[in-house]
């Protein structure tokens, strides 16, 4: 049949011939895969979004589950002590003084209901569990169990094979803004509806002497006054607030045009004036512009959810001794154990006979570097050894560089040029033009009651319709076309920014490449029988090092393997063994020469492998295409010079424009250097790129497991190429060039408009006429102007 062009796990795009022979993007999606169909959970592809996170190689990793046993143990003091053998495991028997066990944990990476769906799945499979709530919203997870029969850890084992990271709960978050705003809509559309119900007998002449038009009457303020206090506080508090802080938001026009046309409405009422009387339209106004709010504050707080913070966000810190200590507390001589895959706090003196350790996350470097006792260890780096490393803390948390680099950055305000023009026009220009009229009408009638409606009639269909519903709609329709590219934008301030963008930084290891080599021979590798791909599991299974973490991807990829058992012995800078089976560099224990990594029985090879540091499929495509456009690439790195320009040269760009052997400061110091119009784009995965990151403009970063740059992009993107930096900006063009159409609109419909409420043509029936038709042409433009990014 015809190859595949998505993934069929996460729905990525497939880039090359070798992603569309197998169907999947990568060897962790084709692992995952496997496993969901092996566990007959298959109704999870049923359920889950179109474009889900690809499984990158933190499946594969050996975790530190040490906190969860802990914080399981504590849970079950804090429920009681007694006896679990005289207590019964049907919900409803336990009887005082024991009470249920719970504990609430962090979980990262959901994007979907089939993500919660499978989550579920997975926990009433385990031993002991009673119950499991998820809440997407928040991203945590509450855990009931049986105690003595569950394990926590245990569950979160088999939670991270499957691609989702759990961690401690941390604080607990804020109600999303969006809820709030549903509540509001909801109540506010009731009293619309009621409002409209009750003013429609007026439009059909109900006479005020009819014996039910007083009680119509009084509904009708009733039910506009409670809109204006669910539904119209929110934008005049948060207008108050923009105000006294001396800022111009598009919460002033829609304020002043609530606090008009209630204010006209409710003199009407009291003196029996129906033409001031615009309760149907003020409180149909309140909807829609909370629907627009909603809009854009609903597609922000969705795509926040989908990217995978820092190892569950927390630096942990372990003593010889065995406690664990915040890293604020760690002392200079402080004697320190780092486990395998445990991250080193602060620069530390190595007292073991050698470890080795990847650097990656701080200067880029793509190779592990070994160090022997005595060396001193850079903060930050991850040891991927075997072996738990004995180390000397040689200063303070405080002096550590993975401290300022894992410190939130301060960004200015954002600003909104475009809107912040539109409202200061607005807002000038409405009330000039009312107080105009006013001026003109009491002079020429001197009739204060006429001059009144006219006024109120001028801030009535003055509609900021154009800024405060189709802006953001625009804005939404632009966040969900790339949604489904697999782009996901964090920040809503965003948008305008990106129109400054005018060079773009890439960081190289894990950006521009991928986090670990490529395997460049996996015919190798699908060439071992049952005993050899046995002895190959056992030596990279619970293995950090890059290479071992790629040959174990691919190994599980292809099927079901048990491994050989029997004990790993690791010779650190060459290879482990278990028995008579080693891997490692060529030449170790066996009789070969060169490069590559050798499998070998008795120092016979058996295989040998070959790894790149290989760009993504399609960057020298996208990078060619964005120059195109007139944009300046540049590649900043931490990893050796030779490496960075080799990478340049293959995707097209000068040498000049690609910096290697960088440190996160002089990353930093660059873009101060070269960036002074604030016009660069950057994107980067790691710890070291997180000073840059706080100078740039825009940020954007792929989702990974160990990122930690997740809390300060703007934008975070899925899949295993860089297409979606150019789909971001392309449909940002589309969303600037929509919206200008819409501000044109906006511009001659309120010259019509006002000109008429300044002649005196308008009264309540004319008004309630005027602004469906307005909100409705206006939504015919965004869908007209944003339809074409939904066809890619």
């Amino acid at each position: 049949g015809t190859p595949p062009t998505s993934c069929r796990h996460c729905g990525a795009a497939l880039l090359d011939a070798r992603m569309r022979e197998s169907g999947f993007c990568c060897a962790g999606c084709s692992y995952v895969f496997r496993l969901v169909h092996e566990q007959g959970l298959d109704a999870y592809y049923r359920i889950k979004d179109k474009i889900t996170a690809p499984v990158d190689g933190g499946v594969f990793a050996p975790g530190d589950f040490a906190w969860i046993e802990e914080a399981q143990r504590d849970a079950e003091c804090r429920a009681g002590s007694r006896d679990p053998a005289d207590i019964g495991t049907r919900r409803g028997q336990e009887t005082p003084p024991y009470k249920v066990p719970e504990l609430t944990l962090g979980l990262q990476g959901i994007s979907c209901a089939g993500c919660v769906w499978l989550i579920e799945r997975l926990f009433q499979k385990q031993a002991g569990a009673r119950d499991i709530v998820v809440n997407p919203s928040y991203g945590t997870m509450r855990l009931r169990w049986v105690r003595g029969a569950f394990s926590a850890a245990e569950f979160a084992r088999r939670v991270r094979a499957f691609g989702y990271v759990v961690s401690p709960a941390g604080e607990i978050a804020a109600e999303p803004e969006s809820r709030g705003l549903v509540q509001r809509i909801g109540l506010c559309a009731a009293f619309a509806l009621n409002v409209m119900l009750f003013s429609l007998p007026v439009y059909f002449g109900m006479e005020p002497t009819f014996e039910w038009a007083g009680l119509f009457g009084v509904l009708n303020v009733v039910f506009g006054t409670l809109s204006v206090l669910v539904g119209g506080t929110y934008f005049l508090a948060r207008a108050g607030r923009a105000l006294r802080a001396r800022e111009l938001q598009i919460d002033l026009p829609i304020a002043i045009g609530i606090a008009g046309g209630y204010a006209g409405s409710l003199y009407g009422w009291l003196a029996g004036e129906e033409r001031f009387v615009y309760f149907d339209f003020v409180s149909a106004f309140i909807v829609l512009m909370l629907i627009g709010r909603w809009a854009q504050v609903v597609a922000v707080e969705r795509n926040r959810r989908r990217v995978l913070g820092h190892s569950g966000g927390v630096v942990r810190v372990r003593l010889a001794s065995g406690e664990e200590v915040a890293p604020e507390n760690l002392r200079v001589g402080d004697a320190l154990r780092l486990a395998p895959g445990q991250t080193l706090a602060v620069e530390s003196r190595l007292e073991s006979d050698g470890g080795i350790f990847s650097l990656a996350s701080i200067n880029g470097e793509a190779e592990p570097r070994v160090f022997r006792v005595g060396a001193r260890v850079p903060a930050g780096a991850l040891n991927i050894g075997r072996a738990e490393a004995r180390l000397v803390a040689q200063q303070i948390w405080a002096d550590s560089l993975l401290a300022l680099l894992l410190a939130p950055g301060e960004r200015a305000p954002a600003r909104h040029p475009l809107i912040e023009r539109v409202v200061r026009g607005y807002a000038a220009g409405i009330v000039l033009v009312a107080m105009a009229a006013g001026v003109g009408w009491w002079l020429a009638t001197g009739d204060a009651v006429r001059t009144w409606a006219v006024v109120t009639a001028v801030l009535v269909v003055s509609c900021p319709c154009a800024i405060a519903l189709a802006f953001p709609l625009v804005d939404e329709m632009a966040t969900v076309a790339l949604r489904r590219r697999g782009v996901f934008v964090r920040e809503a301030d965003l948008w305008p920014r990106l129109a400054r963008v005018r060079q773009i930084v890439f960081d190289k290891t894990g950006t521009l490449t991928f986090e670990t080599p490529v395997l460049q021979n996996p015919t190798a590798l699908h060439a071992l029988d049952v005993k050899e791909r046995a002895a190959l599991l056992a030596l990279v299974q619970g293995n950090a090092h890059p290479v071992s973490q790629c040959l174990l991807e691919n190994l599980l990829a292809d099927g079901p393997v048990e491994p050989l058992a029997g004990e790993i012995t690791e010779m650190v800078g060459h290879g482990v063994a278990i028995g008579p089976w080693s891997l490692g560099r060529a030449g170790w224990r066996d009789r070969e020469t060169g490069s590559g990594t050798v499998l070998a029985c008795d120092g016979v090879v058996v295989a040998r492998f070959d790894f790149a540091d290989a760009a993504r499929p399609d960057a020298r495509a996208e990078v060619q295409a964005l120059q195109a456009q007139g944009r300046e690439i540049w590649i900043l790195s931490g990893d050796r010079r030779e490496k960075t320009t080799a990478l340049a040269v293959q995707l097209g760009l000068p040498a000049a424009h690609a910096l290697g052997e960088l440190t996160p400061r002089e990353k930093a110091a660059w873009l101060d250097a070269h960036d002074g119009a604030g016009s660069a784009l950057m994107l980067g995965d790691g710890a070291n790129d997180s000073l840059a990151f706080d100078r740039a403009l825009c940020r954007g970063t792929p989702v990974v497991h160990r990122g930690v740059l997740g809390s300060k992009a703007d934008f975070h993107y899925l899949g295993r190429g860089i297409g979606g930096l150019r789909a971001l900006l392309e449909i940002d063009a589309r969303r600037r060039a929509t919206q200008r159409v819409i501000l044109i609109f906006s511009i001659a419909y309120n010259l019509l408009a006002v000109g008429l409420a300044v002649a005196g043509r308008v009264n309540p029936l004319v008004a309630a006429v005027l602004m469906p038709v307005n909100s409705l042409a206006t939504l015919l433009i965004v869908t007209a102007g944003m339809r074409r990014v939904f066809r890619a």
